[in-house]
């Protein structure tokens, strides 16, 4: 029996075959993992820019990322379809706490405005602060 679970995934595309159709490009993505049984949650554009290193010789590359679920038994053949696909540069798959499925997804869903107002909501916890009150007692 196997079963399913909930993955993120970021690509990156390559910007040049990106630029001239887009749709087609991004849409190989969600294909390919329907083609295979899953199911998309959210797929969309994270950014463009330029790598730290070139990666078969693109300097440039387009993220995008993913959250969708997916049969366990079908994940080696995802992972070979996209090796095979020429407008994926890299991907990394990693499987999600269901539990956090449904804020992740809202988060990717919301626009750029509103993940800032959020992420300005609750500030990260200082570290430094909480070492230092560690180190005192």
């Amino acid at each position: 029996m196997t079963q399913e679970h909930v993955y993120e995934g970021l690509f990156i595309l390559n910007s040049e075959a990106y630029a001239r159709n887009p749709e087609e490009v991004s849409g190989q993505i969600a294909k390919t993992i329907e083609t295979l049984g899953g199911v998309v949650r959210v797929s969309r554009l994270w950014e463009e820019r330029k790598l730290a290193y070139p990666i078969k010789n693109h300097r440039r590359g387009t993220y995008w990322l993913t959250y969708f679920r997916m049969q366990t038994d079908k994940l080696v053949e995802l992972n070979r379809q996209f090796q095979l696909n020429g407008n994926v540069i890299r991907f990394l798959l990693q499987t999600i706490d269901p539990r956090l499925e449904d804020a992740l997804v809202e988060h990717a869903l919301a626009s750029p405005a509103q993940r800032e107002e959020a992420e300005a909501a609750a500030p990260a916890a200082d570290v430094y602060a909480e070492e230092e009150a560690a180190d005192e007692e």
